[in-house]
């Protein structure tokens, strides 16, 4: 029986023995073309296309560029159906993980050749964990498009996989210790060979032992050239197809002019100095210096790694629950809203769900930075990437992949690890420009030395100016000192994720505080009910439940809790029609009931006043809770009398943020004795308290034309348009979605106490950036003229240019200590 292709299903050549590895047994295919695209498609991790699709893939020639081939791949419906999400305006999004980038100007370079696609809408790049989140419009541009621009750019791309990037990691490491290696041997060994000539005068050395010294560093520093320096070739080729000066372009230069000057002295025999020594020593120092970069750079970024590992891959699956429990392995991706799981004690939740069976703890403390387990137990909601600790839970799936609260968060803090303060943007553009200067610099450097001294003073001395001048400091300096604090924030519950909104938040001048559920708890509770009309307790809570019906909002939820001193039977004989709900006023609607139909309404006063006249004399007006009030056309009917608790930890947030030197001010639509009550409790700067959403507005500009730079924090939906006017936004824990998107600042769990902590390091953020980029151009005006006089060596540049970049990684690590 004759066999067919893995990949495109026709026979395989009885003479054809090509075969792929899958799921640990070999497949066959029919030709090299065939093999070489499975192969990529299995590496890529996107072997479930072979389970996925419908039919073969037909059979077609391989077109001459056999790399687009295997790319067109990627375009396909099912190999895209693992990593590929589609959200709004039918735009697609990807995460991508990328290869061979080594200095921050790659950064810049990716993202400038990938927005010049036309149709891609963004791209966030993760300098600190090599990850590329790209958004673009199917219907203009193709990811195999994509992933071909960047390829030719000089990198590599692939679908983000976790367990495949810490394996690309464990093998970049790898790979960094073994040149780091052979570079330290063969730098001893050229050192060997160098020392008699350092130690002997100019011929003191009988010229056969000479040239055995010179013979011997000639062949110990070839590994070093030819396997060692490997990364600065590559990155200086990628350079010049790319037409600009990167970080490598000065450093193969040096390498390769003191290899051939080397080359020439021992064809020549002339003199005792080889360079070879200087070679093997600069490579070591610089891989050195690149290789504490990477780990610095890891750590740096590992918060976001951390979260986009923490959902498992596989899960148990209860296909036939309630009628059986039988659970069967099933991949976390495959997973749809409304399956059911079983999550054993210390398995991590793969999924947004709720609990259907089973009570258990779970530690939400990666995701919230609270420390403490919380309790679970049927119809609580539970989070992706939480620990399940005690006993086994039954979930139902509600968000599964990148619908999750965690995928959210993740994509929140790559947008932050991709933002550029202005300082860093103007720190890239010096650096580029500094690196070209550099460059038309070391030729006028070399023909003076050598007219003024020799041709061998001359090229170490450009060498040397070459290597120390290289500004891999200065474009470190911002991007390092970003994940370091980023990343802390995040391991205690803070999100940073608008654009240069750590830079801003470290400029603040006044904080402005929503009112209900950002100081306060926002479990608001009926604490008693006054008649207005003659409208009974019960009656009267028939109606604000029904017109409430739909709404989310605390004061709809206090209704909905409450009980009254009565049974209520009558709510579901009412028909609300027409519901109108106006953000920030109330809601009304025409309701029919017990045979008649009228306009209710409920919420402000004078919302309400607008169908049921006046407001009758209140004598509880000194009640500092919240109230709303129901009324009809008839006239007002019933007062809701409300409270609210200051939020735990609120008192501290407030005394530790006056403490920064801020002025703190509350918002509330709430009446004007509860806000007063609560800004006097907390001794706050200033108040607005019967603020609708545009009276808010108003008031943070006019505290911007000031001058004044304002934090704004909020919850709500009414909160949405100030938080996008204010210079800074948060949002906290719990709060609508419109308002949790739109902000800069996310704050995941309910412990205000985190607020100051954010300023506090956003301002030492800048101080650190601020230290880095003065500390590296200081370097650079140093450095240069020194190198210029001839007064380093090139081993010490290498030296002196590994250390600057280690200052500056080494101060921005500072970000993540407690």
């Amino acid at each position: 029986m004759k066999e067919t292709c893995f990949h495109c299903g026709l026979d395989v050549p009885e003479s054809v023995k090509l075969s792929v590895e899958f799921e640990e047994r070999a497949r066959p295919t029919c030709c090299a073309g065939c093999q070489a695209v499975a192969q990529s498609i299995i590496d890529a991790g996107l072997g479930s296309y072979y389970k996925q699709r419908t039919a073969d893939a037909a059979k077609a020639a391989l077109p001459p560029d056999e790399v687009l081939a295997q790319l067109k791949l990627y375009d396909l419906p099912e190999v895209q159906a693992d990593f590929v999400e589609t959200g709004a305006d039918n735009q697609k999004e990807a995460v991508l993980m990328l290869g061979g980038i080594t200095c921050a100007a790659c950064v810049w370079l990716i993202e400038q050749q990938l927005l010049r696609l036309p149709g891609v809408v963004r791209v966030d790049l993760n300098y600190s964990t090599h990850r590329v989140r790209v958004v673009w419009h199917d219907t203009q541009v193709a990811l195999s498009d994509i992933l071909l621009r960047i390829q030719s750019t000089g990198y590599t791309a692939a679908p983000y996989d976790a367990h495949k990037v810490e394996a690309q990691h464990q093998q970049e490491r790898k790979q960094f210790i073994v040149r780091l290696a052979v570079a330290g041997l063969c730098m001893m060994q050229t050192m060997m060979f160098a020392i008699p000539t350092y130690l002997y005068g100019e011929g003191e050395i009988e010229p056969l032992y000479l040239g055995i010294l010179h013979w011997g560093a000639f062949i110990m520093v070839l590994p070093v050239v030819f396997y060692c320096a490997l990364p600065f070739y590559r990155g200086a080729w990628r350079d010049l197809k790319n037409r600009r000066a990167g970080m490598d372009t000065p450093i193969a230069i040096a390498i390769v002019m003191t290899f051939a000057a080397g080359i020439y002295s021992l064809a020549t025999n002339a003199g005792q100095g080889m360079y070879f020594e200087s070679i093997s020593m600069l490579l070591f120092f610089l891989l050195g210096g690149r290789f504490m970069e990477q780990i610095a750079r890891r750590k740096a970024g590992d918060a976001a790694e951390r979260l986009v590992k923490l959902v498992p891959a596989f899960c148990h699956k209860l296909a036939a629950y309630p009628e059986s429990e039988a659970a069967e392995e099933a991949a976390v991706v495959k997973l749809q809203s409304g399956d059911v799981i079983l999550v054993k004690p210390g398995e991590v939740i793969p999924v947004d769900g709720v609990v259907l069976a089973g009570e258990s703890e779970v530690n939400e403390a990666m995701l919230t930075g609270e420390s403490l387990p919380v309790a679970k137990r049927a119809e609580d909601k539970v989070t992706a990437g939480t620990l399940n600790t005690v006993g086994p839970l039954i979930v139902r799936t509600e968000q599964a992949g990148g619908n999750t609260r965690l995928a959210h968060i993740v994509k929140l803090l790559d947008r932050a690890l991709a933002q550029k303060p202005r300082v860093a943007e103007l720190a890239e553009k010096y650096a580029s420009r500094f690196v070209l200067g550099e460059l038309l610099l070391a030729v006028p450097v070399f023909i003076g030395w050598m007219v003024y001294a020799d041709a061998h003073t001359a090229l170490w001395i450009t060498v040397a100016l070459l290597v120390i001048t290289c500004p891999c400091a200065l474009s470190l300096a911002t991007p390092t000192a970003l994940a370091a604090a980023t990343g802390m924030l995040a391991g205690r519950g803070v999100l940073i994720s608008g654009k240069q909104s750590l830079e801003t938040l470290a400029q603040i001048d006044d904080v402005v505080f929503d009112k209900t559920g950002t100081l306060t708890k926002g479990e608001l509770s009926v604490s008693r009910t006054v008649a207005l009309g003659s409208l009974g307790e019960a009656d009267a809570l028939a109606v604000a439940r029904a017109l409430e019906a739909q709404s989310e909002h605390p004061i709809a939820r206090a209704i909905l809790r409450h009980t009254g001193a009565e049974q209520v039977h009558e709510a579901d004989n009412i028909k609300v029609m027409q519901r109108v709900n106006r953000i920030g006023h109330g809601v009304s609607a025409q309701v029919e009931w017990r045979g008649e139909t009228q306009i209710w309404a409920l919420g402000r006063a004078e919302f309400v006043a607008g169908i049921s006249g006046s407001l009758p004399d209140m004598p509880e007006a000194s009640h500092t809770g919240s109230m709303v009030f129901l009324g009809n056309q008839r006239g007002f009917q019933t007062a809701f009398l409300l409270e609210d608790e200051i939020k735990d930890g609120t008192p501290e947030m407030v005394a530790a943020l006056k403490a920064q030197g801020l002025r703190l001010h509350v918002l509330s639509g709430d009446r004007s004795a509860a806000v007063a009550h609560l800004a006097d409790t907390l001794s706050l700067d200033a108040y607005r308290a019967e603020a609708l959403p545009e009276d808010k507005l108003t008031y943070v500009e006019a505290l911007q034309a000031e001058g004044r730079k304002v934090l704004m924090v909020g919850d709500g939906i009414n909160d949405a348009p100030v938080l996008a006017r204010a210079d800074v936004s948060a949002a906290v824990a719990g709060g609508a979605d419109v308002a949790r998107d739109g902000a800069d600042v996310v704050l995941l769990n309910d412990d205000m106490r985190v607020l100051p902590q954010t300023v506090a390091q956003a301002r030492k953020a800048r101080r650190v950036i601020a230290q880095n980029l003065r500390w590296a151009s200081a370097y650079n005006l140093i450095a240069v003229p020194l190198a210029v006089f001839g007064f380093v060596t090139p081993w010490i540049a290498a030296l002196g240019m590994s250390l600057s970049s280690l200052v500056v990684l080494g101060n921005a690590l500072r970000l993540l200590k407690k």
